[in-house]
């Protein structure tokens, strides 16, 4: 009976930015919960194959290509799905970017490709599918976050101001929704070896120098997120709400 609390089988799952990385590996990872998957990105290409992996094992899966930063074209591709294909139950606001500079040489439309990518993107897709889930009285949204939601690093200022945001707005959704039976949570990643990171996982002294400061000693695998995010997805965290789930062998309990 308590696994079957774990269970996502009739619940569907829109995942943004989900044709490689972090996406992918949840994507993956709740289809063997169950879940029927819908992938998002703006490489039809790239969701093509993605799509391809996932149904040679067996699971359901939906292309749903839009731009998340583009409020118009998010709010017409979900209102369109769920007119013509189904409810969306479980969303996971993935997509995101980096750019590493020096603060005082950061430029400006790097900033503004931040801001919009990592939180407009989560404002974006989370109103325009909550707003069905409201009507449902019931609803699972999952904002991922990062470590650098509570803590910072020299040359990714902005992109820490963007997970502080996240961390925020996912509160905020919470105190909004949750009356309507929406269940609204983050993941934080600590470092993961995924394309975004692949420059520093690259590095040699930055990966000596993380698994010095991490307590489990080394970088993260993507498939080490599933559990959470099945978790947050799931009858098992009906009453959680606003929490902040860091997943980052430590790093952000030590000193």
């Amino acid at each position: 009976m308590t696994l079957k609390m774990f269970d996502l089988t009739g619940q569907r799952a829109l995942i943004t930015g989900s044709s490689q990385g972090i996406g992918f590996a949840l994507a993956r990872g709740l289809a063997d919960a169950g879940a029927e998957i819908v992938l998002n990105g703006r490489d039809t290409g790239k969701l093509a194959e993605a799509a391809r992996k996932l149904e040679a094992d067996c699971a359901t899966v939906h292309q749903l290509p839009f731009d998340a930063t583009d409020h118009d074209a998010v709010r017409q591709a979900v209102d369109d799905f769920e007119a013509g294909t189904g409810t969306i139950d479980i969303l996971i606001n993935n997509a995101g970017m980096q750019h590493r500079t020096e603060l005082h040489n950061f430029p400006a439309e790097a900033f503004e490709r931040l801001l919009q990518t990592n939180v407009a993107s989560v404002f974006h897709v989370g109103q325009a599918v909550a707003r069905h889930m409201i009507d449902r009285r019931r609803g699972k949204i999952i904002n991922i976050a990062s470590v650098q939601t509570a803590l910072a690093r020299p040359g990714i200022a902005p992109y820490t101001a963007t997970k502080g945001a996240v961390g925020n707005l996912t509160k905020g959704m919470a105190t909004d929704w949750a009356q309507y039976g929406l269940n609204c949570n983050a993941i934080a990643p600590g470092y993961f070896d995924t394309p975004l990171n692949a420059a520093l996982v690259a590095d040699p002294d930055f990966s000596a120098w993380l698994a010095k400061r991490t307590p489990a000693g080394r970088w993260g695998e993507v498939d080490e997120l599933v559990g959470a995010a099945i978790f947050l997805s799931s009858a098992a965290s009906t009453f959680v709400n606003g929490h902040i789930l860091y997943v980052d062998g430590g790093i952000t309990a030590s000193l």
